[in-house]
């Protein structure tokens, strides 16, 4: 591939990635997968009460590690909206609840229940310190109620639910390309929705883009996918991607267009301003 080929390709990944934070579910969260391993060569070299609570502590680590990753990623999608609901179920503390009882599982087998209880009590701390805690409190934006913030984050989760969908449908196809593109279409979609949880008036404007937009591309993805995984159709891919390339427009669009309506009534705000303080002006300077 030549360098000029190679341009429009790393333009688009560094689009996808404008804004963006690493995420927090990294190789911390990787090495609490890892960890838990030595006890099944325990387990299975211990008598049969050691092997029952070896095994268990295994369990529960590696679900702690499940939720804490996942908690993480809730946190990410969470601090990446200015409104948000707050996480239903608050798995890095239930992450760290069950690492403390692993932990202390793990003491059982040993036989040590003074031992079990310190481990408990190590484990949970450290994890909280090491994760934190889940968000507890509902973000809404400056000048919302709690009304208006529900019902912009409901319509944001639900347009972030069709993205994920469509991403989660191209990913078995393995085509980099073809991720790439989508990853594109879900940062300009995306943008759409910061604009909408900063303005909670352009949230009827843009509902139809939230929903049955997101709603159509989210289907054709399903159609598209299913057809291109059973034959590698150029033909279908080009149109598929045409299609991506509309929406990407639309999308784009509509946000310049709330983006121009907010600075008109912007200047109109401020050229009221402007008329009042005149109009104060000439008062005091006829009643001096």
């Amino acid at each position: 591939m030549s360098r000029l080929d190679r341009e429009p390709e790393a333009r688009t990944r560094a689009e996808a990635w404008h804004g963006r934070r690493r995420s927090r579910a990294g190789a911390r969260v990787n090495a609490l997968f890892i960890a838990p391993v030595p006890l099944l060569f325990r387990a299975f070299g211990s008598e049969p009460v050691g092997l029952f609570f070896n095994l268990l502590a295994f369990g529960a680590l590696m679900a702690a590690a499940y939720f804490t990753r996942e908690g993480l990623r809730a946190e990410d999608a969470y601090d990446a909206r200015s409104v948000a609901r707050r996480p239903t179920l608050p798995r890095k503390l239930f992450g760290a609840a069950l690492t403390g009882g692993g932990l202390a599982l793990a003491g059982l087998a040993g036989g040590d229940v003074v031992a079990s209880v310190v481990f408990a009590i190590l484990g949970i701390g450290l994890h909280v310190m090491a994760f934190g805690a889940d968000p507890l409190r509902d973000k809404g934006g400056p000048g919302l109620d709690r009304f208006q913030s529900d019902r912009i984050a409901r319509a944001v989760d639900e347009a972030e639910a069709y993205l994920a969908e469509m991403q989660g449908l191209i990913a078995p196809l393995a085509d980099r390309g073809l991720t790439d593109r989508v990853e594109r279409f879900s940062t300009t979609a995306r943008r759409l929705f910061r604009i909408v949880e900063a303005d909670p008036r352009d949230l009827a404007g843009a509902r139809r883009w939230l929903g049955v937009y997101l709603l159509g591309a989210r289907d054709a993805t399903e159609k598209f996918a299913a057809l291109y995984a059973r034959r590698r159709d150029r033909g279908v891919r080009a149109d598929y991607v045409a299609l991506l390339d509309d929406l990407e427009t639309g999308f784009a669009r509509r946000s310049e267009t709330m983006l121009l309506d907010d600075r008109s009534d912007l200047d109109i705000e401020i050229e009221v301003l402007r008329d009042r303080l005149a109009r104060e002006t000439l008062h005091h300077q006829d009643e001096s």
